[in-house]
């Protein structure tokens, strides 16, 4: 492909809540590090502001965000914050509240529904916002989400979210979430070869419900936030994946992106990399059109 002059826009748009999107966003926890969190090494802090900075040049209008991305030496809200503000009336920063870390690292206990309007308030604070414009409630694990999902829409009855999603969800946590406030979007993980086994119910059941479907993890798979995972070789779904890939001129990560936008006009993707290289192809492959028959051999890969 042919990627230079490709921009966000090639995806399409699509709406959160009344804010519009190109469906090709932009994904940050791989700003901070040569791997996710406080593994591997601390980033190139003027690289990542570059790639932040490029991204919009190449009119990614959706960040996905949270205050726990963070390493050693770099803050994923911090490098966005730096690079990007003053924000531009059309970007658009999605970021998340649940998991909990403290300054040191290490992982505490999820958030209660009280402890949730102090992390809205941390994202606010690293940002420079005097609002979120969507707020994502990650779950851990099954059960109601009525309590910690009611604490978030008084937040926003509040001003300080605009828009409400969830995150890691089954097709119950979505319906018993509408039932309290406006869900814009879902964040679950879902890929070619990945996904939770009810993803592509919430999928199907966000496009009816006109709610967007954000999938994580859709180049990383099985790796998750370990980074890319490869499936080069001679087993069936690497060589179906590569194939496909040698027919465009592609990559095989700009095929899984492709996939997983041609599974509905709702659904968003939010690559992240901290290679400006690797921004511009993530980008293009908004731009990729799969045949038919491409997308029957794809899902088999997806099903198998």
């Amino acid at each position: 492909m042919t990627s230079e002059t490709i921009t966000a826009a090639a995806s399409g748009t699509w709406k959160l809540g009344d804010l519009t999107v190109n469906r090709l966003g932009f994904g940050a926890m791989r700003l901070t590090g040569s791997a996710a969190f406080d593994l591997g090494t601390p980033s190139d802090r003027e690289r990542s502001i570059g790639v932040l900075r490029r991204a919009l040049e190449l009119g990614v209008n959706h960040i996905d965000t949270a205050a726990f991305y963070f390493s050693s030496l770099r803050s994923a809200n911090e490098l966005i914050n730096r690079a990007l503000a003053p924000y531009p009336d059309d970007l658009v920063i999605v970021t998340k509240v649940g998991p909990c870390r403290d300054p040191s690292g290490k992982w505490l206990p999820w958030a209660t529904p009280e402890q949730l309007r102090g992390q809205v308030e941390e994202n606010l604070r690293q940002l420079g916002r005097d609002h979120l414009d969507v707020v994502n409630l990650r779950l851990n694990g099954p059960g109601t989400l009525a309590e910690h999902f009611g604490a978030l829409a008084e937040l926003r009855d509040a001003g300080l979210v605009r828009h409400l999603g969830i995150s890691n969800v089954d097709p119950a946590h979505l319906a018993e979430a509408q039932a309290i406030a406006p869900v814009v979007c879902v964040q679950n993980r879902y890929g070619l070869e990945t996904g939770r086994a009810d993803s592509d119910e919430v999928l199907r059941a966000c496009g009816e419900q006109g709610i967007a479907f954000v999938p994580f993890f859709a180049i990383a798979g099985e790796a998750g936030a370990f980074g890319a995972s490869s499936t080069d070789g001679d087993d069936g779904q690497g060589s179906e994946v590569l194939a496909v890939a040698r027919a465009h001129g592609a990559t095989e990560a700009q095929v899984r992106l492709a996939w997983t936008l041609h599974q509905g006009p709702h659904v968003l993707a939010i690559p992240g990399t901290g290679n400006p290289d690797h921004l511009v192809e993530n980008v293009a492959a908004g731009a990729l059109r799969l045949s038919a028959d491409e997308l029957a051999r794809l899902g088999s890969v997806h099903h198998g």
